[in-house]
């Protein structure tokens, strides 16, 4: 009892100072730190109980800014109920990376949840590709609320659209009779917004998109007769070329809403030639979003390439996977110097489990594996016994 006694009274003068220690954490930081640059309209929550050494280490860290954790291990550490939220859906490339300070400000904003105070500009940081300005845009757009349409962690939409696109126009455009008079002799119920309309801003009346079709242009009755719907067949009398491709072997067939051209191509109107329904990767991503987001958790994964017909045809292809080519010929397209094989390759080597020529994905995967350099397996041993295997 007595050594329980006198370990409890050394102990004390600790209990006293790790309490002191919060209190004078801040003023210690503030002697080097510039107070200013941490208090604003919103506060974070330790900056305001002067914790700096909740996040910080004062002396040493495996982390920049002297950070006790990585950055999401630190935040979720508070915002568990976020992090249960982010699991699941379309995630946001910063959140399922664990950068939250790519759009939160970690000490004090003057915007609420700590946000950047411009935060469109932070949209465009990462969204290089999107216009800024338009000789027509869309006010929301114009004014950086990109909130306005746009969830910023999660959704269960694509795009982390708030809601599906039509009703997500519906939800300001509500005026049925404007509506109507606006699209005057239009065939068929109003619906597909986005298949005329550009949702940032255009440079044409109406944020009408860049690229018309044709028929669009002279003469609906072209394709549309009555309230049928326009099927496959009509597009194929103009698009012959294209129907050729769908009958390869590995075919763009879809069962998603019918075989439909319209399941990739605006009839009316679109942003590029092709007339797709959005930029190519989001078209590709609306069907293949699991896989994407499956391999995207690979730790040896290909670098992003602007396009997926990169490497794959849009429509059909005689090659797996509806390849533009043999495995090695879409590989040497940037790989160049790996046109020359020390490992046999071509049309002469056999890949002993499927009967086809040998190429790079016989043994690379390149949307991502778990192996080094996208190996299927580990290049070690395991790999190499897939087919050299010791009999």
């Amino acid at each position: 009892m007595r050594i329980f006694i006198s370990a409890f009274l050394a102990l004390l003068p600790l209990l006293f100072v790790s309490g002191a220690t919060a209190a004078v954490d801040a003023a210690v930081c503030f002697e080097c730190h510039d107070k200013k640059l941490f208090t604003d309209t919103v506060t974070h929550q330790p900056v305001l109980e002067s914790k700096c050494s909740v996040c910080h280490n004062p002396h040493v860290a495996r982390y920049k800014g002297l950070l006790r954790e990585q950055e999401a291990v630190l935040c979720y550490s508070c915002h568990s109920e976020s992090q249960k939220q982010f699991r699941s859906g379309i995630v946001h490339d910063p959140v399922s990376k664990g950068k939250c300070s790519v759009c939160h400000t970690p000490h004090a904003s003057s915007e609420k949840g700590l946000v950047s105070s411009d935060l469109a500009e932070n949209c465009f940081a990462c969204h290089t590709k999107l216009k800024k300005e338009y000789k027509i845009p869309h006010k929301p757009y114009a004014d950086g609320e990109c909130s306005s349409c746009h969830t910023p962690h999660q959704a269960d939409n694509l795009q982390l659209l708030l809601d599906k696109p039509d009703a997500l126009c519906l939800s300001c455009h509500q005026d049925e009779t404007a509506l109507a008079n606006s699209h005057k002799d239009y065939p068929v119920a109003l619906k597909g917004c986005l298949s005329c309309h550009n949702p940032h801003g255009s440079e044409r009346k109406a944020l009408m998109r860049d690229f018309l079709h044709q028929p669009y242009v002279e003469d609906c009755a072209s394709c549309h007769q009555g309230e049928t719907k326009v099927s496959m067949a009509t597009c194929l009398k103009c698009h012959e070329n294209i129907g050729k491709e769908m009958l390869s072997n590995h075919s763009h067939i879809t069962i998603q809403d019918g075989n439909s051209c319209l399941n990739c191509h605006s009839p009316h109107a679109g942003n590029d030639k092709a007339l797709l329904k959005n930029r190519e990767k989001m078209v590709c991503y609306s069907c293949h979003g699991e896989t994407v987001r499956r391999y995207r958790k690979t730790i040896s994964k290909h670098p992003p390439v602007d396009n997926c017909s990169t490497c794959h045809a849009s429509h059909g292809s005689r090659n797996l996977s509806m390849l533009k080519n043999d495995g090695n010929a879409v590989c040497v397209q940037c790989h160049e110097t790996q046109g020359n094989f020390t490992h046999p390759v071509g049309p002469e080597v056999l890949d002993k489990h499927t009967g086809q020529m040998l190429t790079c994905v016989s043994c690379h995967n390149p949307m991502g594996t778990n192996f080094k350099y996208h190996m299927v397996q580990e290049g070690k041993r395991d790999l190499c016994i897939l087919c050299h295997r010791a009999y």
